[in-house]
């Protein structure tokens, strides 16, 4: 799988992180794991086409003293379809700008 981690977080960094998430991205029924939800203009052309398997998200998986970001783009209505894959450079930007956000406004030391 490509991901991209950040590891080594302290409990009160856990605790930002978490609440950034809770705040922008929607919570999974799994815990730990929510969504990040694409804008429909970055999608990728098979994915526009696909508009029943919309909405498309990124995974990110929170653990104790780890959190995962995944570079898969996933239709949350279908496991399996054409339009599921890894993320085009503009949806890697989008995810890592997310990234970037969230150590920055969280105060993380990654």
């Amino acid at each position: 799988m490509r991901q991209y981690v950040v590891d080594e977080l302290r409990p009160e960094e856990r605790e930002r992180i978490k609440e950034y998430l809770d705040t922008y991205c929607e919570l999974s029924d799994v815990k730990g794991l929510y969504w990040i939800r694409l804008p429909d203009d970055i999608l990728s052309p098979i994915q526009c086409e696909h508009r029943d398997c919309r909405p498309y998200c990124a995974a990110v998986e929170l653990g104790d003293k780890w959190v995962k970001f995944e570079m898969l783009i996933r239709s949350r209505k279908k496991i399996r379809c054409k339009c599921v894959g890894f993320a085009t450079p503009q949806q890697r930007n989008f995810l890592f700008s997310f990234i970037d956000a969230l150590i920055s406004e969280t105060g993380i030391m990654a």
